[in-house]
């Protein structure tokens, strides 16, 4: 468990599949990934989120606003693997918010809190962020909490249309 003035970054609980598969399932949320999950496919996200941080000790965290108790999203740290995409083998920063948790700065201070968790304590010469190149809000995420734009590994994601808006993908990097 990660704290920080606002938020607590944990593990997922059962409680949190309702809330979790509300973030999922917004279509605000869903127009910067590609498209929706259903609860099915977001129960799975949870679970292997959850497998993932019991069998390395970090991972997507669970972002908890301290002020209420609410799930807000998630924001942390996950591997990507050599073949998946054309950026792995990597470790990845990544979040994901409520719309209505956006502008609050609640993006910026969860990341921020995996990087530094994850420079302390992950074996890694580097930690990469990606993002599709006409999500301007994530890049100035990146931007405020250190990271430097890589062109050179800009990339078109493989489980996109040719013609998707999304499709171009930047790159984002924290090096040691």
């Amino acid at each position: 468990m990660i704290e920080t003035e606002r938020l607590i970054l944990r593990a997922y609980r059962e409680e949190d599949r309702e809330p979790f598969a509300a973030l999922n399932g917004d279509p605000r949320v869903g127009q910067w990934l590609g498209g929706t999950s259903d609860r099915a496919a977001s129960d799975a996200t949870m679970d292997r989120i959850n497998l993932h941080i019991a069998e390395h000790g970090w991972g997507l965290w669970a972002l908890e606003r301290k002020a209420d108790s609410r799930l807000i999203g998630f924001a942390g740290l996950a591997t990507v693997k050599a073949g998946a995409l054309p950026v792995g083998p990597a470790v990845e920063m990544g979040w994901r918010l409520i719309p209505e948790a956006w502008g609050e700065g609640f993006a910026t201070e969860g990341a921020l809190a995996a990087l530094a968790w994850g420079r302390r304590n992950i074996d890694a010469e580097e930690i990469i962020a990606f993002t599709a190149q006409i999500n301007a809000k994530s890049q100035a995420v990146m931007t405020r909490i250190g990271m430097l734009a890589d062109p050179a590994r800009d990339f078109d994601h493989p489980k996109l249309a040719e013609d998707h808006p999304l499709r171009r993908h930047v790159v984002y990097t924290a090096r040691r």
